[in-house]
């Protein structure tokens, strides 16, 4: 009876230490973040779960787990490159976001009829065919994609697809719907100090830093409210239920985020 007692507790003992472990490297390391818009097609799809390398910038006061960070600035980490795909916490409502890392401090941003400009040079773009899904609700919260052409339920939603190339060389698609869209045409901004600048690849479908937080944007984002770099899809369901096996996209299972 004794040894069958220590064999329980031994186990106890073991799934103790194996849930405080996977939990400090959930907590330390990486974390999974879930897509549940549309604002980054097509690199990030909605229902696609990817991993964030949480160290890649090191810890802010808040995303850091214990007390030894500090109360302002990062205790440790590289600094952000352009075209990180980044999940931060908004700077008003505290929410999570992903988006893609434009504008680095000092920089000045602006877009003209659908081109990004930073430093006055353009941001420039090739054609590369068209973007398309079905017209139907996507994930949890049901909502529906934007599109170029005009379609019911079930049929086909159609973007403009190009490759835009940012000034260290990151290559990346962007979506469009149009050029006159709102945030295709904005004033030149010089990000501050400390600031970073973030657009949605799905340009005309994304709420972010070309949009003030007066007006349900993003603005700037303080390096202290980036969490970590998005780095792997580890999972992906077209489907409002994780379950619905039907729709999992095995092809974007693992996949790197460029």
């Amino acid at each position: 009876m004794a040894k069958s007692e220590g064999g329980i507790g031994e186990t106890i003992r073991t799934v103790f230490w194996a849930l405080l472990i996977a939990g400090i490297f959930r907590t330390v390391f990486f974390q999974p973040f879930w897509i549940p818009s549309g604002s980054m097609k097509e690199t990030l799809l909605v229902g696609d779960y990817v991993f964030i390398n949480k160290m890649a910038y090191g810890y802010s006061a808040v995303s850091c787990p214990f007390s030894i960070c500090p109360i302002s600035g990062r205790l440790f980490g590289s600094e952000p490159e352009r075209g990180d795909v980044v999940v931060f916490r908004h700077p008003a409502n505290g929410n999570d976001l992903v988006k893609r890392l434009i504008g680095l401090p000092g920089d000045t941003v602006q877009m003209k009829e659908g081109l990004l400009y930073i430093n006055g040079a353009v941001a420039p773009q090739v054609a590369d065919g068209e973007f398309t899904e079905i017209f139907e609700k996507q994930g949890p919260m049901q909502s529906l994609p934007l599109c170029k052409n005009v379609v019911s339920l079930g049929e086909t939603c159609v973007n403009d697809r190009a490759l835009e190339t940012l000034p260290n060389g990151v290559v990346h698609p962007v979506l469009n719907v149009s050029n006159d869209r709102p945030g295709d045409t904005t004033d030149a901004v010089t990000v501050p100090e400390g600031m970073y600048f973030f657009m949605g690849d799905n340009r005309d479908n994304s709420l972010d830093s070309r949009f003030p937080q007066t007006a349900n944007g993003v603005g700037f984002v303080p390096y202290e409210n980036l969490i970590g770099r998005a780095e792997r899809i580890i999972f992906s369901s077209a489907g409002d239920r994780i379950w619905y096996f039907w729709t999992w996209r095995a092809d974007r299972f693992f996949k790197a985020v460029d």
